[in-house]
């Protein structure tokens, strides 16, 4: 396998920074030298910067009418102090003819009168000099380096716009920590699919023997959070390869073109470092359906045409194998999806309860736990999350733990960060008085009693009036073990509950006393019947078909593909299903009214109840014949 080197963050020194560097420096210099001379030439009041220049015949007139007090000879230059009271300029100039001295020049009998104090300097002004030099080549220094700066500013936008084009893929494969499969729980049949690709890249000749091509491309299926990017790191940990990962959305720009152009370095650079691997997270950016978008010059659709060139373009020994991540399948070109291109899809699953013990254990694998805590128990509760959910419940958990001081994490905080997850965190700060307690009490008391006595709802597991998230009072019902199918009577009765608090608040406060806290249950129970009968096929009169394909116009819109008499069938249908819940849920909570008081008194009194209270407190409700569905 060839060696190769990790680039990644690291910078080749630029020269022309360091030009521009010293160019600012001097012009700043220059600039505090041209300040320090106006300065000086201020604090010398009308001196050095102001003084007059007389001529030579001047002076001596000056001279002789004793109105000079000084006069100092620097080679042929005078230059004179005024005295006080005379009007004339402080400071005078005068320049002798040729190279005579002052007698000759006719100062003779000012100087035997001594009326004027002479001062004779054999050295060269220095500072008059180079200031004559700053005030002339000065301005073409500034004016030079000011056109060498615009010059580097305008090259360096140059090699940023010519950089565009570059992809901006992140290099890993040196780290002394690598990510393999072991780090990975749950999923072992994606695991397995994966491990193929990796012997694939670590003995590409035991395939080419018998005559297997590698893999072109992987396409790894999932919901969010499922963990397709930790699936794909391993790949590469355990190939021992470069790893190239980049984002769907990083290939597009506001210039037409640059994604393509991103596409052929990205496949450059990993063909150059082969055997190699490319990740493409969030495929579905810059791979939609053609023709659902419309518009053959889009700047996504010239970045998928050279995807797809590039993956069937390059070589089968070439060594270099694309991995994908999307959880929008649907969504994706189907000429990306054939063999050549993406060979073998992965479906990396919500996990299952065992596959969820191992996760949290994996996540609280470096935490301490106090004695009490049951991740069986947890993940028994978490069914339908995520590997991110429980991450996230296993750091909320050892949040809370520091927040009250604890040094190990205890079953409490485990279940506060359980539920901070799936619903929201406590709502401490919100206040009800005695009456919205009593509301939400009957309320959550409906839901329970209703899905309690159901036989094929799912057991209550937890009732709560203390507001959360978005609800004022929560109760939580957990199945007793993963299902991956649900009968028609399971979906009724998951209806019939939803619809128990509304019904609960009808019998407590009458047909004008409901309130706006069944609003996210009646929308539940609308968006679950619509599917039971457009998705499911679960409807009476449009039994076994299905209405849930929509086309997508040119602009975009989703247009409805049946017609409008079908579309009041599933609206009757849908309505039905809402009527029959709501009459199974009166039939339950009326002939058990005196549980729901007894319920509700409990709730507002302990505010929470846990299974076996509520198992308690319902026990000898019965099921009236008309909440029946079968026997």
């Amino acid at each position: 396998m060839p060696e190769y080197k990790n680039t990644a963050g690291k910078k080749k020194p630029q020269k022309s920074n360091k030009i521009l560097n010293f160019l600012r420096l001097g012009v700043f210099w220059l600039i505090v030298l041209f300040l320090g001379y106006a300065i000086f030439g201020s604090l010398m009041g009308e001196g050095y910067g102001s003084a007059e220049e007389r001529g030579i015949t001047d002076i001596l007139s000056y001279a002789k009418e004793d109105k000079l007090e000084k006069i100092v000879v620097t080679g042929n230059q005078l230059t004179v102090t005024a005295k006080d009271g005379n009007d004339l300029p402080k400071t005078m100039i005068s320049r002798k003819d040729g190279s005579g001295t002052l007698q000759e020049q006719g100062f003779d009998e000012v100087i035997k009168e001594g009326k004027v104090a002479i001062e004779v300097k054999d050295d060269v002004d220095v500072f008059g000099m180079v200031m004559n030099i700053v005030l002339v080549v000065g301005p073409v220094l500034l004016v030079v380096g000011f056109l060498i700066f615009m010059m580097r500013q305008a090259q360096n936008m140059n090699n940023q716009n010519m950089g565009f084009g570059k992809a901006k893929a992140r290099l890993y494969g040196n780290e002394k920590k690598k990510v393999l499969f072991s780090d990975v729980a749950g999923n072992e049949a994606a695991k397995q699919d994966l491990s193929e690709v990796v012997d694939f890249l670590k003995n590409p000749k035991k395939y080419e023997k018998v005559g297997a091509k590698i893999p072109r491309g992987v396409l790894l299926a999932g919901d969010p959070g499922t963990g397709k990017t930790l699936m794909a790191r391993a790949v590469a940990g355990e190939a021992g390869v470069p790893f190239f990962s980049i984002s769907g959305s990083e290939f597009a720009e506001m210039f037409v073109g640059v994604g393509a152009s991103r596409v052929r370095d990205l496949f450059a650079k990993a063909k150059k470092n082969a055997p190699s691997i490319i990740f493409i997270d969030e495929i579905d950016a810059v791979a939609h359906k053609r023709d659902a978008r419309g518009g053959a010059g889009r700047e996504d659709e010239q970045t998928l045409n050279q995807i797809l060139v590039e993956m069937d373009g390059f070589d089968n020994d070439s060594g270099v194998i694309v991995i994908a991540a999307t959880n929008r399948v649907d969504m994706l070109d189907k000429a990306l999806l054939r063999p050549g291109r993406f060979d073998r899809h992965v479906n990396v699953t919500l996990p299952e309860r065992k596959d969820r013990v191992d996760i949290l254990k994996v996540h609280f694998k470096n935490k301490p736990l106090a004695d009490d805590v049951d991740l069986d128990a947890l993940a028994a509760k978490t069914a339908g999350s995520s590997g991110a959910d429980l991450a996230n419940i296993a750091n909320e958990a050892a949040i809370g733990a520091a927040r009250n001081n604890r040094k190990v994490i205890t079953n409490a905080d485990v279940t506060e960060a359980f539920e901070r997850v799936a619903i929201g965190p406590e709502r401490k700060s919100k206040v009800m008085n005695e009456q919205e307690r009593k509301i939400t009490a009957y309320h959550e008391a409906g839901h329970a009693i209703v899905g309690h006595v159901l036989p094929d709802s799912d057991p209550v597991h937890k009732v709560t009036i203390i507001p959360r998230g978005r609800t004022g009072g929560v109760t939580w019902f957990l199945p007793p073990e993963d299902r991956s199918y649900k009968n028609i009577y399971e979906l009724k009765d998951v209806l019939a509950r939803a619809m128990g608090g509304r019904v609960a608040e009808r019998i407590i406060l009458g047909e004008d006393g409901i309130t706006t806290g069944a609003s996210s249950d009646l929308q539940h129970v609308a968006e679950l019947a619509r599917e039971m009968v457009s998705e499911e096929g679960m409807g009476t009169k449009l039994r076994d078909q299905v209405f849930n394909t929509d086309e997508v116009n040119f602009f975009g819109d989703r247009a409805k593909i049946y017609s409008e008499k079908t579309s009041e069938i599933i609206d009757s249908e849908i309505e039905a299903l809402t009527k029959e819940a709501k009459t199974r849920a009166e039939a339950v909570l009326k002939a058990n009214r005196k549980y729901l008081d007894s319920l509700a008194a409990a709730l507002l009194e302990k505010e929470t109840l846990e299974e076996k209270e509520v198992s308690s407190i319902l026990k000898g409700t019965t099921l009236p014949t008309a909440a029946k569905l079968h026997d």
